[in-house]
């Protein structure tokens, strides 16, 4: 019996499935973004860190279970090193300058979601905050997930994918998945439908993050 997780990823099947088949994950598999496309995705990217480690705080508050606010706290320490120091490294390689790095023109995709990230938080809702972390996590971990297939060989493209196909990863993306099965099973008809809908947008917002980097004149 599927849960509410896999249901709200069958209602977006079309964007979900557009975002983790998209041009861009190709090429980062072959290592063939080039090299201003990989650097509009990172500078827009590391734009949502504090949005989403807020998220996350909203979710530690909101969460009905210490367990589930010890993880959450682990899982944003990994985002504020692992991955933050990955952002660092990647912008010296591409040299990219402390004022694109830090207070960037916001595109209209990256401002959307923010905003998204910002509202699921606002909701005070445990459902809420799960379903657009679980769509952040869970879509990338789809498409970077592909067993057997080789790495590029420059860091840049490399090390995106495995911090988004690692062991700890993917335990932490079926562990999520369940918090948000289980949480919608506990929330009311309303807060089900809010959940959904912010799930709905999330993954748009994926598909049109994907998109705009490759749209000229950004």
């Amino acid at each position: 019996m599927s849960g509410f997780s896999d249901q709200l990823r069958e209602d977006n099947n079309a964007n979900w499935r557009a975002s983790t088949h998209h041009r861009f994950v190709d090429e980062i598999f072959c290592g063939a973004v080039a090299e201003d496309v990989m650097r509009r995705y990172l500078i827009q990217d590391y734009q949502f860190v504090d949005r989403f480690v807020a998220l996350i705080g909203a979710a530690i508050t909101t969460a009905d279970r210490f367990e589930s606010r010890v993880r959450f706290s682990q899982f944003a320490a990994m985002i504020t090193s692992d991955e933050n120091t990955y952002f660092l490294r990647a912008f010296d390689t591409l040299g990219v300058p402390e004022d694109q790095r830090l207070a960037p023109a916001l595109t209209a995709p990256t401002r959307a979601f923010q905003d998204l990230m910002e509202e699921a938080a606002g909701e005070r809702s445990y459902a809420c905050c799960l379903a657009v972390l679980c769509v952040a996590e869970w879509l990338y971990l789809d498409w970077a997930d592909r067993p057997g297939a080789a790495l590029p060989d420059d860091f840049v493209h490399a090390e995106w994918i495995t911090l988004h196909n690692n062991d700890g990863f993917r335990a932490f993306v079926t562990w999520l998945r369940g918090e948000l099965d289980r949480a919608g099973a506990a929330a009311d008809e309303q807060n089900r439908a809010r959940a959904a809908d912010l799930f709905r947008r999330a993954v748009a917002c994926e598909r049109d993050f994907f998109d705009h980097v490759y749209a000229s004149g950004m």
